[in-house]
């Protein structure tokens, strides 16, 4: 059996070995070939022929095919810290640092199809060097140690061979030993990673200390060989050193060091390549080292840490090595300036691709990653801090990786949100501080939290006092980051309910104290400009209001942010910072959301009336305070929102008090009376003219307001429909009963009240659109109609017969007539006064209403005098009318009418 193992193992050597000398024999008849082919061409005399012949018959010229990849660019002497050479494309056309593009996939397969078995016999060689070290481990024909020592030896003879080929007949791809010598040095370098890993995690004969010193100086010589071989060599050489810890085998307590010998591979591959300047060598070693490191992890969970630190380390080696500084200084456009990017624009240069990419994996793996215990917790929390302040201080130098920063800054606010939200270790040790006992040592999690955004805020305004094109986004930036990692600790950690209310609204008012300084430091240094000082302005608002949602009730939190805005109004007259408007517009959003939804009108209809009233009223006066105070200023969309907002609030001020009023009869209420719906209606559709009136803002934040007004006016239309089917009194004997005297009743407030309001609304907003004033003041005809209509009934039938199954009486029934034809009469008179031939057509329609009404129904429905009173008052009407028409005619007429017998 043993005899039967070593003859398998002699079979497996000698398939490469056999591969290997069939290449070199088909390369030199090749060689033979071509010099034969350029002799018949008259290119080479017969005398240069390595061996004499017979002639043969004229062959073309056959051309060898160029490889997938570029040769190596040189750079330019101005430009040695730079990285590839910014080649100009069009715009329909990708630039020349795209590492795969169609063009180079399509080369790749054409190489591959033509020199598979170069591939081929690298991976061969590789898995004889591999499998050397494990051969007959089961038996123990051969001790470890001389099973390493043989895969070293292997290693150093293919590496020898690949040498010797190089030196003598050459690597380039017009040379008949193309690609050998680099098929037998890579096939050599993996040998040489699997026989030390062998030797560490196989037959555990050397420690993680000698392990990793092993793979440096094996790396080192595979750098120094990638640069003088092609790129086939370091691709060989980086799958084969990723590949080779898990063909190997084995087990270990600890393999965490793995995690080093991938990162030293990383070095290798980005080292070759930051010379040689192929790309698609770097992007290879990035894929494999994630993928290698990933796979690590999954097999050994207890190795976490290390994976944390490994891809944390990456994105710093992917940065720095592609332009050889210690100091990245990449130039060029940003990823983020491809956003907006024009026809002619450069593309950001591939050391920048790099690095985002790099910067983009690793954050989110610090984001994603769930940590088991506060440890691990705090090292995710210390790496992607570590990120974000190298981004900002180490590579401030390097303009075109300023918007890379904002990756892991939006990762740790997401982790910490997470971890809260999911209940992870550190927010549970939080939360159960004082569990146990009231006298627990203060939980310090939060506040180190919140220093540490407060510590990035500093930085990032730190790099925008440095200057530069983009001293703004940073300023934005350094103003946003700290408040908006407090919101996140709020929503995901509550610490007001672990540690009180007034302790977290210090942390707020900490961080506002920190943007006012900012802001006193930008205006000092900024001069006119005010953009910097208005946004740390803007944020410490947002700071103090942040504190006062944490510690005040609902009704002083809504009159603190009404507060806010008059302060930002008051701010913007006296120092002219345009940006405020974006803090009142977010305010003046914040403070309707709180008077209409939450805690909204059902807080309005319970709360003490003193306190309700307090609320609306401070908040109306805010607005109009606001607005005032900006009417000197160009701020159309600041003051269009407070003046539409005032309105607004106005109208539901006034229908909360009427409606608190009504209630206190004791009969009815909001949602199922006439009146209480038609008060609903009104509010509603306040909210959706105040939309209507910011239309003429423009921009594409109109698409919002158009949701939103359909949206307050379906509310209303819906509550009006209720208002005049179900809780209608004419309709419904069940509903409410109306409440008041003749006229002056709940029926004005349920029916009249909203036909008013749209109709001044509509009249009041000049630039509403056509349509939408025609079907307006259609709805408030038909509603002051149905209110008109109703009042007749009550005159005549009181609160208890305006059911429409108690019949109508004589009198009820004329007054409807006269109604109509003094309405009709009033809309022809005014057709020519104001010279409308809407109102003459619409007063025709009345009276030709009034007429078939006397007709069709009160000749049947009337008797005695009722009857005469009504056809004479008809006929009186329509003879004056007819009157009222020849005298106008006559009057406006540019000459006089014809007689009749014409």
């Amino acid at each position: 059996m043993e005899s039967l193992l070593v003859l398998i193992g002699l079979v497996v050597l000698a398939i490469p070995v056999s591969i290997v000398a069939l290449l070199i024999g088909q390369s030199r008849l090749r060689k033979r070939v071509e010099q034969l082919e350029r002799q018949l061409a008259g290119e080479l005399p017969e005398s240069d022929l390595e061996t004499p012949g017979p002639s043969k018959p004229e062959l073309p010229v056959a051309k060898p095919k160029p490889a997938p990849w570029a040769a190596a660019k040189t750079l330019p002497a101005a430009d040695e810290g730079q990285p590839e050479e910014q080649e100009k494309s069009e715009s329909d056309e990708p630039p020349a640092t795209i590492v795969f593009r169609e063009e180079r996939l399509a080369a790749l397969g054409a190489w591959l199809r033509e020199n598979w078995f170069y591939a081929v016999s690298a991976l061969s060689l590789a898995l004889a060097g591999i499998f050397l070290v494990q051969y007959g481990a089961e038996n123990g024909l051969l001790p470890p140690t001389a099973r390493v020592i043989a895969a070293l030896v292997f290693g150093a003879l293919l590496i020898g061979a690949g040498e010797v080929i190089r030196r003598r007949f050459g690597d380039d791809e017009g040379s008949t030993t193309a690609y050998l010598p680099s098929v037998f040095s890579g096939a050599g370098l993996v040998t040489l990673f699997g026989g030390v890993l062998a030797a560490r995690q196989l037959y555990d004969l050397i420690g993680p200390e000698a392990g990793l010193a092993g793979l440096v100086v094996i790396a080192l010589f595979g750098l120094v060989l990638g640069w003088f071989h092609g790129p086939l060599l370091a691709a060989v050489g980086l799958v084969g050193a990723f590949a080779a810890p898990f063909v190997v085998g084995g087990s270990s307590d600890d393999p965490s060091w793995l995690y080093g010998y991938f990162f030293i591979i990383a070095v290798v591959g980005l080292g070759i390549d930051t010379v040689r300047r192929w790309a698609w060598i770097s992007v290879l070693t990035l894929v494999g080292v994630y993928g290698a490191a990933f796979l690590l992890v999954l097999s050994s969970p207890s190795t976490e840490a290390g994976y944390l630190i490994c891809v944390t380390a990456l994105a710093f080696i992917a940065t720095a090595i592609p332009v050889r500084r210690i100091w990245p200084n990449h130039s060029g456009p940003m990823i983020a300036e491809m956003i907006r990017r024009r026809n002619g624009d450069p593309w950001p240069e591939f050391p920048t691709r790099l690095a985002f990419g790099a910067v983009l994996v690793s954050s989110v793996i610090l984001t994603l990653h769930w940590p088991d215990s506060s440890s691990e917790f705090w090292l995710g929390i210390t790496l992607s801090t570590g990120l974000i302040l190298a981004l900002i201080f180490w590579s401030r130098d390097a303009r075109a990786l300023q918007d890379v920063t904002v990756l892991p800054a939006l990762g740790l606010i997401w982790f910490v949100l997470v971890h809260g939200l999911d209940g992870g270790a550190v927010w549970h040790r939080f939360a159960e501080t004082y569990a146990e006992t009231a006298e627990a040592d203060y939980p310090w999690s939060v506040t180190l939290l919140a220093a540490l955004g407060a510590s990035i805020t500093l930085l990032a305004a730190w790099r925008s006092f440095q200057g530069g094109r983009y001293a703004v986004v940073w300023a934005a930036a350094a103003a946003m980051f700290a408040p908006v990692l407090a919101i996140a600790l709020e929503v995901g950690w509550q610490p007001a309910e672990v540690i009180g209310a007034y302790a977290w609204a210090l942390h707020a008012v900490a961080l506002g104290v920190m943007m006012v300084v900012l802001a006193e430091r930008s205006a000092r240094v900024d001069g006119d400009d005010r953009m910097r000082p208005a946004l740390a302005t803007l944020s410490a608002l947002s700071c103090l209001s942040f504190a006062c949602i944490i510690v005040l009730s609902s009704a002083a939190l809504t009159i603190a942010l009404v507060a806010m805005i008059v302060v930002a109004t008051a701010l913007d007259r006296r120092f002219e910072l345009p940006p405020m408007s974006w803090f009142i517009w977010a305010g003046v959003f914040t403070v309707i959301v709180r008077l209409v939804l939450d805690p909204g009108l059902n807080w309005a209809e319970n709360a003490p009336l003193i306190e309700m009233t307090l609320v609306y009223a401070a908040s109306v006066v805010g607005f109009v305070i606001g607005w005032a105070l900006l009417k000197p200023l160009d701020r159309p969309m600041a003051s269009l929102l407070l003046e539409s907002a005032a309105w607004a609030t106005a109208g539901i001020l006034l229908s909360l008090l009427l409606l608190r009023w009504l209630e206190s009869f004791g009969e009815g209420g909001a949602t199922d009376s006439h009146w209480g719906l038609g008060l609903l209606a009104v509010i509603w559709l306040l909210l959706a003219f105040a939309q209507v009136q910011r239309f003429k803002l423009g921009g594409k934040l109109n698409y919002v307001r158009y949701v939103l007004a359909a949206f307050f006016a379906a509310h209303g239309v819906f509550r009006l429909a209720q208002a005049l089917s179900d809780a209608n009194p004419l309709l419904n004997p069940f509903a409410d009963p109306v409440l008041g005297s003749p006229v002056l009743n709940t029926l004005a407030v349920a029916y009249l009240l909203p036909a008013v309001a749209i109709g001044f609304l509509t009249w009041r907003i000049v630039s509403s659109p056509v349509l939408l004033k025609q079907i307006s003041y259609g709805v408030a005809t038909i509603l002051a109609a149905v209110w008109l209509g109703l009042v007749i009934r009550h005159v005549w039938q009181g609160a208890g017969g305006m059911y429409e199954g108690n019949g109508v009486t004589q009198p009820e029934l004329y007054t409807y007539t006269i109604t109509l034809l003094v309405v009709g009469a009033a809309l022809f008179y005014q057709s020519f006064a104001r010279r409308s031939d809407l109102m003459r057509k619409a007063g025709l329609a009345v009276i030709g209403l009034a007429v078939a009404k006397v007709f069709l129904i009160d000749i049947a429905g009337l008797g005695g005098l009722i009857r005469v009173f009504s056809l004479l008052a008809l006929g009186l009407a329509l003879a004056g009318l007819a009157w009222l028409n020849r005298w106008a005619q006559l009057r406006h007429a540019p000459q006089g009418s014809e007689p009749l017998d014409h």
